[in-house]
């Protein structure tokens, strides 16, 4: 009898725990659902509309195939690859690099270098790419062009060019994009225990044994963590082309991203803008996976 007492009671406990469960999760499921889900249902019902304020004309898949048809979406899609190849590889490995020199550093000094590095993501877009164009000057006073004159070569136009301009911004991302990632890579440092360390000397490991064996694969999680999130970024790269060159010249530097605005808010084919920016979240989500099926095969968290 108070086994059959017992149990109804079990149950009641288990549902007053999931009720708070649910009501816990609630806020992040309503955020989601109005800031997530909603756009991009939003956006998949534009993109099957010629999409206009006062009155829209379902068209299908239209928007898609003529997108597919676009020589220049896949002129963006080709820059934004070759941007992604040029710039998240080396910029993991210029963050680990510098996370490395700076760990044996004392506590104050390593502060002073995280702030040094870290300063650029909490300062404004705007105001980077101002000092950007100054530093990429196509006349004398351009920093760049100085430099270059001390080694005998002439000015250069450097984001006038369609043979400069993306390396351009190439070398723009390269010098001013590893704040998060070595916060994050220092954080993985620090981690290690020195043990793994004491042990590789005692068995005669010089520096670099010590970091592709032992390193290396401790920092595996965030490497994985830092080249997705840094190829989702590099695929959705819009300001520095927006400031720094309009997409041009000769459309060097039109990435999808400026693709997708250009037409939305220039040429206000919003039902174009639409399916290209779902075609590029399922290119997105695909690498993604990939990344996680081949990257992170031996990766703990």
């Amino acid at each position: 009898m108070a086994t059959n007492i017992a149990k109804p009671m079990k149950r009641r406990r288990i549902k007053g725990e999931g009720a708070w469960g649910y009501a816990f999760i609630a806020v992040a499921l309503v955020v989601f659902a109005m800031f997530t889900a909603y756009p991009v249902v939003s956006a998949f019902i534009i993109s099957l509309q010629e999409y206009k304020p006062l009155g829209s004309t379902y068209v299908g898949f239209d928007n898609y195939i003529h997108t597919f048809k676009d020589s220049l979406f896949w002129q963006a899609l080709r820059n934004t690859v070759v941007y992604t190849l040029l710039t998240v590889p080396v910029n993991l490995f210029l963050s680990m690099v510098i996370a490395i020199l700076i760990l044996p550093l004392r506590k104050k000094t390593q502060g002073f270098f995280k702030g040094i590095y870290y300063l650029p993501v909490v300062a404004s877009g705007v105001a980077l790419s101002v000092v950007w164009l100054w530093i990429f000057d196509p006349m004398e006073g351009g920093i760049l062009n100085q430099l270059i004159h001390f080694f005998g070569f002439t000015n250069q136009n450097w984001l006038g060019s369609s043979k400069t301009a993306m390396f351009s911004l190439v070398l723009m991302s390269w010098l001013s994009s590893h704040g998060t990632s070595i916060i994050i890579y220092l954080a993985g440092l620090l981690g290690i225990d020195d043990t793994f360390y004491e042990a590789a000397e005692m068995d005669g490991a010089n520096f670099f044994q010590k970091l592709w064996y032992i390193v290396v694969p401790s920092l595996k999680p965030a490497t994985l963590f830092l080249l997705v999130t840094g190829v989702i970024g590099s695929f959705q790269v819009f300001q520095n082309a927006y400031l720094m060159t309009g997409g041009g010249p000769n459309n060097a530097t039109t990435m999808v991203g400026l693709l997708i605005f250009n037409n939305a808010f220039t040429y206000f084919e919003f039902g174009k803008a639409a399916a290209q920016s779902l075609i590029l979240a399922v290119i997105i989500a695909g690498i993604s996976v990939i990344q996680f099926k081949y990257a992170g095969k031996d990766v703990e968290y």
